[in-house]
């Protein structure tokens, strides 16, 4: 009888942790994310009747999609609203948690555009893995800029050139506070010395 406890030679199958992450494989948010609805609707006490249903269908009827041109977000039963942003829009993006959605291991990611408006254009909630959302949109929007778009480190000889420009420009300015940090610890300690 084969014991079917033996080990094997066959190589472990990777995690889902291992994996990397591909945002165009998210479409709902966690399922933990009604949870933190029905929280903070409790939270408002007197307001919970009319705050849970709107948060419940709010929940049920949110979708994102991220394909190779972009965001689109949708919610909304009687009142649908939807939001499309091109990569090439985005300007800034903020990954924001309370102190529940911490313990809850949620985070909301807000992507900013230049439309004008002091707001996030785009918030997307329940997210459990931001940070990596986070980077992939980075990652597109530098893309959709023309630059290369590579899943590891970009060699330094791949920049393009209004990126080295800036660059240098940075670097210069670095060297020159630097000096003058230096110049002034030396006219400092100059002083020092005079007056002991």
């Amino acid at each position: 009888m084969p014991n079917s406890t033996a080990p094997t030679n066959d190589p472990p199958s990777a995690t889902p942790a291992m994996d990397a992450f591909d945002a165009r494989n998210l479409a709902r948010p966690a399922p933990i994310l009604l949870w933190y609805y029905v929280i903070i609707s409790l939270l408002s006490t007197v307001g919970f009747v009319f705050m849970m249903p709107l948060l419940f269908f709010r929940y049920h009827t949110l979708h994102f999609k991220f394909d190779d041109d972009g965001i689109s977000l949708s919610w909304g039963v009687l009142f649908r609203r939807e939001i499309q942003l091109t990569y090439r829009r985005i300007q800034d993006i903020h990954v924001t948690r309370n102190i529940l959605q911490r313990w809850m291991g949620l985070a909301n990611v807000a992507i900013q555009t230049a439309s004008g408006s002091a707001g996030a254009e785009m918030i997307i909630e329940g997210v459990l893995e931001a940070d990596a959302l986070r980077d992939f949109l980075y990652k597109k929007m530098r893309g959709a800029r023309g630059n290369d778009e590579q899943t590891g480190d970009v060699p330094s000889d791949a920049v393009g050139a209004p990126d080295d420009e800036a660059l240098v420009l940075l670097r210069q300015i670095r060297d020159e506070i630097r000096a003058l940090g230096s110049a002034r610890n030396r006219d400092t300690g100059a002083a020092n010395e005079q007056s002991s």
